[in-house]
């Protein structure tokens, strides 16, 4: 799991900042990207992260507060419907990598990302292949970015009643399509996707 870091630690690099998002998929809800560099992503307090899909929610939460005070510094943030709309999904989540890591308290000396490289990034990175589930930079990022997204889908949910956003976290399920079927397509629904522009077309 954490073979990359070894590299790079015995490389004498410190400062490694791990790079995910949660989101890409549901046709609801903002996109989130996580960066963070652990103080030591050896600290015996960090072994049972792993992939966030990997995890039950309970495990997250309780893992989002252990990695956030294992944190040198870490910053999560969102990529609107509209933006998405507007630039597409593969590039929001580029623009949304760079912002995170610029939005770092910390520079980093190396950047890890799972499995697209950001380009025009000055600083040296590497895109790792299924890297939420073999670097544990990645997979802390991974659990800063799911959690908070559920948290906003929740909260979400109370804004815009009917559709199930608190129970499905704006992914495409029967029940979600039944409801916007029955209650059409909210501003928070992304219009630049499939199934939500064929609604919108009808």
């Amino acid at each position: 799991m954490k073979q990359i870091e070894t590299t790079l630690v015995a490389a004498g690099i410190r400062q490694i900042a791990g790079v995910d998002e949660a989101g890409r998929g549901p046709c609801a809800g903002p996109l989130v990207i996580a960066a963070v560099i652990l103080r030591d992503p050896f600290s015996p307090k960090l072994t049972r992260v792993a992939d966030s899909k990997s995890l039950s929610e309970k495990v997250r939460e309780e893992l989002f507060d252990v990695i956030v005070e294992e944190a040198l510094s870490y910053s999560i943030v969102e990529i609107s419907v509209t933006e998405i709309d507007e630039f597409g999904l593969h590039k929001s989540n580029l623009e949304g990598m760079r912002r995170a890591i610029h939005s770092l308290e910390i520079k980093p000396e190396y950047v890890l990302t799972d499995g697209y490289a950001i380009e025009g990034l000055a600083i040296p990175n590497l895109a790792v292949w299924k890297g939420d589930q073999v670097a544990v930079s990645i997979s802390a990022a991974s659990i800063l970015a799911k959690v908070y997204r559920d948290r906003e889908l929740i909260r979400l949910d109370k804004l815009y009643p009917g559709y199930g956003l608190a129970k499905h976290k704006g992914y495409i399920t029967a029940g979600h399509s039944q409801a916007l079927a029955k209650l059409g397509v909210s501003e928070i629904h992304r219009k630049s996707f499939a199934n939500i522009r064929a609604i919108i077309n009808k």
